[in-house]
């Protein structure tokens, strides 16, 4: 039985750094596919030439590869005046052996007219800005945490226990006894009471051991660079913050709603939910299937009639470390 021909003028792209190639695939009311190729550069000027080139044969159904970051300005610029279909390199991998840049936009445009290429969640372009923001967020965070671990590291090599002695070696007081050490490495014997504060002053005779330690200049060197990288990436931090803010603002009722949700307190883990799955929700026909876009569910693998136990998928690598963080929250605040 032959396949349904979904599409009747539809393109497939296969996308490169530097170029597109394009294959238009028009089927008459006979069955009968003709196809129409062209190679068109990454330039913007290139990419609007591939737009009206898409116009001029009468073709809005678009289908392209992921292909790393290079797909979005593809995508920008064809985004209004068609429909495109995003798709994962997996899923339209042509067949080895018969590998061209040509035969592989023509592969994409037949899988594509018979609609059996699973095209990836695409939000809104305001969402998918917040998405960026967030992710870049995201990842000054971790810059952050590693700047603390080679602090950390500095001064265990040193032996400056402070992180025996106290919760946080990044809190204001912890930061001060700091700041005095490297004023002068070689003398760790001032008084420290008058640079903590609070509950800290209970622990002052273990304190002074703490800093009891040895730091040579390197050492001493290599904590100021770090210690002026860690701020400047908190400033960094802080002015991309007041972008994301700007930019959720329009969703504050969607944000309110998630904050009403148990273990979401911090505003900018409901900006992260909304960033990464949108507020319009007919994208998922169930709970179930958003759960499984996000790589909460466990994949399939079923052979013979045997199921096999698997792991969760490794899909949703922004948004499931966030769902597990509040879950886990949940789950130690119930014990």
């Amino acid at each position: 039985m032959a396949l349904k021909i979904v599409y009747q003028i539809c393109c497939g792209i296969d996308v490169h750094k530097t170029f597109v190639v394009a294959c238009i695939a028009s089927t008459n009311k006979q069955g009968v596919t003709t196809y129409k190729r062209h190679r068109f550069s990454t330039f913007t000027q290139g990419l609007k030439e591939l737009l009206q080139w898409l116009l001029d044969n009468h073709c809005k159904d678009v289908c392209m590869e992921s292909t790393g970051k290079y797909w979005i300005p593809i995508y920008n610029v064809l985004e209004k005046d068609c429909n495109i279909v995003l798709a994962h390199p997996k899923y339209v991998k042509a067949i080895r052996g018969k590998k061209t840049d040509k035969k592989d936009a023509k592969w994409i445009a037949d899988l594509f007219k018979h609609d059996l290429v699973a095209g990836s969640f695409m939000p809104p372009a305001d969402i998918r800005q917040l998405r960026d923001l967030m992710r870049y967020r995201f990842k000054l965070t971790c810059f952050m945490s590693s700047e603390k671990n080679r602090l950390q590291n500095c001064l265990t090599v040193s032996n400056i226990q402070l992180a025996s002695v106290v919760s946080d070696t990044f809190g204001k007081s912890s930061q001060r006894i700091l700041d005095k050490i490297l004023e002068n490495p070689d003398d760790t014997s001032f008084d420290i009471e008058p640079l903590i504060h609070g509950s800290m002053k209970k622990k002052l005779p273990e304190l002074e051991l703490a800093i009891d330690g040895f730091i040579t200049p390197e050492q001493a060197g290599k904590l100021k660079v770090i210690k002026k990288h860690f701020e400047d990436l908190e400033s960094r931090k802080a002015e991309l913050e007041k972008l994301i803010l700007a930019l959720a603002s329009p969703y504050q009722q969607e944000l309110d709603l998630i904050l009403t949700a148990p273990s979401f307190k911090n505003k900018f883990t409901a900006i992260g939910i909304i960033s990464e799955i949108g507020v319009n929700m007919e994208a998922f026909p169930s709970a179930k299937h958003l759960c499984s876009w996000a790589g909460l569910t466990p994949t399939n693998n079923e052979s013979a009639g045997k199921k096999k136990s698997v792991r969760v998928s490794k899909a949703g690598c922004y948004i499931k470390p966030l769902l597990v963080q509040c879950a886990n929250s949940v789950v130690k605040s119930e014990k």
